[in-house]
């Protein structure tokens, strides 16, 4: 029961953080209308498409993260009840497959952060301008959010390598 209680409560803990991807996507959207009602300046005009993109983008994984980790919660008990080793199995392979694609994110999105500082560097038009500081303000935003994530999943994978699987299917 130790490890469907872990791992409900690292689902429960997913599913808060992954209202932060909506809550981010509601403050670009916010920014975009707002641009669009209140911008004077040719460069206010044209943070309005980019800071919309970038909250349709933020909304959609939100809502896509948000919906898994919700079915995942429900999900869990139902294969905990049904086979537990082969239940702790899955979470300890998904949990190593998750780490290793963060390691991934977090050498792939610095290097799009770079790529987004330079585009201001070498191109001066203002819509280029817009893009590029758009893209980084919501890259950070990922990172932050996925930095959490992360540290999550790796304290939850090393508490489910702590379990002893063998006293856990006794009870």
């Amino acid at each position: 029961m130790e490890l469907l209680k872990l791992a409900t409560e690292w689902a429960k803990a997913e599913v808060f953080s992954t209202r932060f991807f909506i809550l981010f996507a509601i403050i670009f959207i916010i920014a975009s209308i707002g641009f669009w009602q209140l911008g004077k300046t040719d460069l206010a005009k044209a943070y309005i498409i980019p800071t919309l993109v970038a909250g349709i983008l933020l909304l959609i994984i939100g809502s896509g993260l948000n919906y898994t980790n919700i079915q995942r919660v429900k999900q869990f008990e139902k294969d905990y009840n049904t086979d537990v080793p082969a239940f702790y199995q899955s979470e300890i392979e998904r949990t190593e497959s998750t780490l290793k694609e963060y390691t991934v994110v977090f050498k792939v999105i610095p290097i799009l952060i770079i790529v987004a500082a330079l585009l201001i560097l070498f191109f001066n038009s203002i819509t280029w301008r817009a893009i590029s500081i758009t893209t980084i303000a919501m890259l950070i935003v990922i990172l932050l959010i996925d930095g959490t994530a992360y540290a999550r999943m790796e304290k939850y994978h090393k508490e489910l390598q702590m379990i002893d699987i063998e006293n856990e299917t006794k009870k």
